[in-house]
């Protein structure tokens, strides 16, 4: 950790030798630290080539290497194959980091706070930002483009000078105050990201309330296999919509509930406090005799605390809290709306269910008028039977006879199905 290309403790010990000269020359000149220079371009040993920020070409490197795009606040840019080494000795985060970033995890949602990074995974985005730069890996994919053109309108390109006196002013509050609303680079990269993926996020809920609605009132009026297969389609997207939303819903509340790992974003402020103590390790190495050096690291220390102390509260997260609650209550609001629209897709289903039980009560009732009748006829279908044996009756031979013993037994069995019917009735077994 801490010995990669941009490694804030290299920068600081360069710019340490380059001042030594001055300050002998100077003594008046102050020992604060000013700002690093901006980050140089990746370099993977020779074995992948640069691409300016000017001309943007991608260059290529075999054997693992995935697309990553540089990106600094001074608005240089290149895109480069670099492979896992390369970026964990730049970015100074452990490898299980970038296996949070690989395919494994493409669904998931995270915003970890590392030591000089804060790694994110955010849908579609996903980077590693640092305190001057941040790494996107797949910068030539559809989805995240918008992102990259983010980045590109907030920081227009300019030059190491041009961007100076934002850095000096995070050093020095009293030269800063013009600028103490602006906010931390890595903080404007995060909030970026952030409203990058909840646009995405809302256009999907946005397209998925302009399918819904139609669909669920042509099920209401007509309920048949196609519109039921369109609602079935439509709650799936639902469903997963409500995962993604709920995922970085879950994230931004993990963090909004601890003030600690609010604290460890705070990428900028961790720099500017190293730079602070080394500034005053380099005044009590000038002052302190050669004999006094063994309470050096005390001396140094306590120094240095009180100063950033003073300085910068590390309990201090408003800035942050603030950012974070804004998109909450906007995926809240999502999440809401997606809620919404299930409510209104459970109630369709219940009320579709109302009426196919009420037309399987239709032929319930139906079926037992139909049972009733056939048990009338069937007394009939009896007596016809009895009647059509070869036993000798006197009846036979009474003429004419006949239809009037069809004309009795009929109006017996219709008597015998309003009965049947009417204790039915009264049972409330059929509808009025």
């Amino acid at each position: 950790m801490g010995k990669g290309p941009l490694s804030f403790r290299r920068l600081s010990s360069i710019r340490r030798r380059k001042k030594g000269s001055s300050v002998k020359d100077d003594p008046n000149q102050t020992s604060n630290p000013s700002s690093p220079p901006p980050p140089s371009p990746i370099n993977a040993g020779g074995s992948v080539a640069q691409a300016g920020a000017a001309t943007g070409k991608v260059k290529k490197k075999a054997g693992g290497a995935r697309l990553w795009m540089r990106f600094d606040r001074t608005g240089a840019m290149e895109v480069v194959e670099c492979d896992k080494s390369t970026i964990i000795k730049r970015s100074s985060v452990p490898a299980r980091d970038l296996r949070i970033l690989g395919p494994v995890f493409s669904h998931s949602s995270n915003i970890l706070a590392r030591e000089k990074a804060i790694v994110v995974n955010l849908e579609v985005i996903k980077a590693i930002v640092t305190a001057e730069e941040v790494l996107l890996l797949d910068p030539l994919r559809p989805e995240v483009l918008p992102f990259v053109d983010r980045l590109k309108q907030q920081f227009p390109q300019r030059n190491a000078l041009e961007a100076t006196p934002v850095l000096q002013s995070l050093l020095d509050p009293e030269a800063g105050e013009g600028l103490q609303s602006e906010l931390p680079f890595e903080f404007q990269v995060l909030e970026m990201a952030l409203e990058v993926v909840c646009s995405i996020v809302d256009s999907s809920v946005a397209s998925l309330e302009t399918d819904a609605w139609p669909v669920l009132d042509e099920l209401t009026k007509n309920v048949s296999t196609e519109n039921l297969e369109y609602v079935r389609s439509l709650k799936s997207n639902l469903t997963r919509l409500l995962a993604r939303v709920q995922k970085v819903r879950d994230e931004l509340e993990h963090l909004l509930d601890d003030n600690e790992d609010m604290a460890d974003l705070y990428l900028t402020r961790k720099w500017i406090q190293n730079q602070q103590a080394e500034a005053m390790l380099e005044g009590t190495l000038s002052v302190v005799p050669p004999h006094n050096t063994s309470n050096l690291h005390r001396l140094t220390s306590n120094r240095s605390a009180s100063m950033v102390t003073s300085n910068m509260d590390e309990d201090d997260v408003e800035d942050l809290e603030m950012l974070l609650e804004a998109y909450f209550m906007q995926l809240e609001g999502m999440r809401n709306k997606i809620l919404t629209v299930r409510e209104y897709i459970d109630d369709t289903e219940d009320y579709v269910n109302i009426q196919l039980d009420n037309q399987r009560n239709q032929l319930i009732q139906l079926q037992l008028i139909l049972t009733m009748a056939s048990f009338a006829i069937t007394a009939e279908t009896l007596l016809a039977s009895l009647f059509g044996m070869n036993i000798p009756c006197p009846l036979y031979n009474i003429n004419g006879i006949f239809w009037y013993f069809v004309w009795s037994i009929t109006a017996f069995c219709f008597v015998l199905f309003m009965v049947v019917l009417g204790y039915a009735r009264w049972k409330k077994l059929l509808g009025s």
